[in-house]
């Protein structure tokens, strides 16, 4: 773990090193950038890249900013790790409010981008997400803690595939791990929360991004549906979809070698285009 400091918030990041060209892993909502070590960093640093995964603030060992924040400062601070790593233009891959942070990356700073891949994108929110997330925020706000068990429960129904959750030791496993990861909601995830209520509809402005995008939907994605992220490809001129059957939100988790090929593919490819659906 290494510290960036930016504008006086500290930015946490891990740095698998190598002398590859540089691929940047932002994750979603309250994750730490760990998250991304167990599948994607193995497969990026075999395709010859030097992976680096990021802590957003609010998340990790980042500064929490329970003060709040906005996407801007969000995407600066991907901007600011690819600039002080000195190792740019970097491929950038996110998924959900991570997925958010590299298309705007993308579009505010296409010199620091060379490919944008977005799991779980969405230019905007619809009313149930926004209710969802909204809620959230006011049982932080209440201080109000759930049942282990039905926390971990309401989870798994949420970022999960019914595929996952058919196997009966895979969904107990599933329980075991939201369980260990707790209820609560601190004031940098609430902080997060608070940046995706205040998303704007971006489609329009998103027609006037030109680094080659990859977006990445989840078939049974209760939380971005895929339809919210065929919309930024749609958006996007000559971005590429792909819909990755059997997965939730967690899709990266459950389906990790299919995101993996797509995702290798699109950055490090052999042949442009081997993946299905794309063009």
């Amino acid at each position: 773990m290494t510290i960036m400091t930016r504008d006086g918030v500290r930015i946490s990041y891990d740095d698998f090193g190598g002398t590859g060209p540089l691929a940047v892993l932002v994750m979603g909502t309250g994750s730490p950038g760990r998250v991304w070590h167990t599948h994607q960093v193995p497969a990026l640093r075999a395709a010859g890249f030097r992976v680096v995964t990021v802590d957003n603030r609010g998340a990790g060992a980042s500064d929490e900013c329970a003060a709040g924040f906005t996407i801007d400062d969000m995407v600066g601070d991907v901007a600011g790790l690819v600039a002080h790593l000195d190792a740019g233009p970097a491929a950038v891959v996110g998924t959900s409010l991570g997925a958010r942070i590299v298309v705007e990356l993308a579009l505010a700073r296409p010199d620091l981008v060379t490919r944008a891949v977005a799991l779980a994108a969405h230019a905007r929110l619809d009313p149930v997400q926004r209710a969802f997330t909204a809620g959230e925020i006011a049982l932080a706000d209440e201080k109000i803690v759930l049942p282990l068990g039905y926390h971990a429960s309401v989870a798994a129904t949420q970022y999960l595939s019914p595929a996952t959750l058919r196997d009966d030791q895979a969904a107990q496993d599933w329980l075991d791990l939201l369980s260990f990861a707790g209820s609560g909601v601190g004031p940098g995830q609430r902080a997060q929360l608070a940046v995706s209520v205040a998303l704007t509809d971006r489609t329009a402005a998103y027609r006037d991004i030109a680094v080659p995008l990859l977006v990445v939907a989840f078939a049974d994605d209760a939380t971005i549906p895929p339809r919210l992220s065929r919309e930024v490809a749609d958006a996007v001129p000559g971005a590429r979809y792909v819909e990755i059957p059997d997965a939730g939100h967690y899709g990266y988790l459950e389906r990790p070698d299919e995101v993996n090929r797509v995702l290798v593919d699109f950055i490090a490819p052999r042949t442009r285009g081997s993946f299905p659906g794309a063009p």
